[in-house]
């Protein structure tokens, strides 16, 4: 038997961020399923905010946003998951609305699907920590961009997003708080899902300094495309299923989370021995002005 290849600390922060992202969807499952022995299966994986289940629910989404930026990279990647990072915990705080008479305990007084006016103070709680650590952390950034331990032109396409988004939930909260209770979570999960497809299609084409092995470049693209026909899926047949009575939205989100989950998996065997991708092409960079 070989002997075990010895990894540096890099190497293994990368590896077990990748696997702690696909474990947290596990969480996520896992969470749902106990909390469904005791409350039966609901009309979406985000029901389960208002269960048992939300404690991993939210742990693990937020676990997720850390890891996303730990994980960004470089390039349009980088831009691509600091992005998704924003929406993750959007998803996590601002619960989904609610079909009437579903959760035990749970008041929704509309027809079909509305937000339950006693989680309004949950939600402004949670914006409100979500718009506060948002723009510390752009002061932070701008820092350490002023003490030029950052480079701004790295990092201007996020920060430009991050202020963007930032004001865009600090007006609509402020302004049309009704709709965005409404209507918050749902633009969130698009979000995060679509940037999160557009990673897929990114890492199945050559990227700096490498290029995917051709079994990568096929499981990638299969994770982008089924994930765009699960938000089509989830977008087009919505008010249908909710009028019908239809599990879509909880097929649709448990696909998304199983294919997010697929990708981390895969992406973290594609570059098991992989350092942080820029050390490798400041290295490679390094040895040609040596050579």
């Amino acid at each position: 038997m070989p002997p075990i290849e010895p990894s540096t600390s890099l190497e293994r922060t990368y590896r077990y961020l990748r696997i702690g992202v696909a474990s947290c969807v596990i969480v996520i499952f896992v969470s749902v399923a106990v909390a469904a022995a005791s409350v039966g299966w609901l009309t979406s994986v985000s029901d389960y905010f208002y269960t048992s289940a939300r404690n991993g629910f939210v742990g693990a989404l937020i676990a997720v946003t850390l890891a996303l930026i730990a994980l960004s990279g470089s390039g349009a990647e980088r831009f691509l998951l600091d992005a998704a990072a924003l929406f993750a915990p959007l998803i996590a705080l601002v619960p989904t609305t609610v079909a009437p008479r579903t959760i035990p305990g749970v008041t929704a007084p509309c027809r079909f699907r509305c937000f339950p006016a006693e989680y309004e103070a949950d939600a402004a709680n949670g914006v409100t920590t979500y718009l506060v650590v948002g723009t510390l952390f752009v002061l932070v950034t701008v820092l350490l961009i002023a003490l030029r331990q950052a480079s701004l032109k790295t990092l201007w396409l996020s920060l430009v997003v991050t202020v963007a988004v930032l004001a865009a939930v600090g007006l609509t909260w402020t302004l049309a708080r009704d709709a965005f209770l409404q209507q918050g979570h749902f633009a969130a999960t698009i979000a995060f899902f679509g940037l999160f497809a557009a990673v897929a299609v990114r890492n199945a084409f050559p990227r700096p300094g490498t290029a995917p092995a051709t079994v990568f470049r096929v499981l990638y693209t299969v994770i982008a495309a089924a994930l765009g026909g699960v938000l089509v899926l989830y977008v087009v047949l919505l008010p249908q299923a909710e009028r019908n009575g239809l599990p879509i939205v909880l097929i649709a989100e448990a696909a998304a989370l199983a294919l997010f989950c697929a990708f981390w998996v895969v992406q973290g065997i594609e570059k098991w021995h992989d350092d942080d991708p820029t050390f490798a092409l400041r290295d490679a960079g390094a040895r040609e002005r040596v050579g």
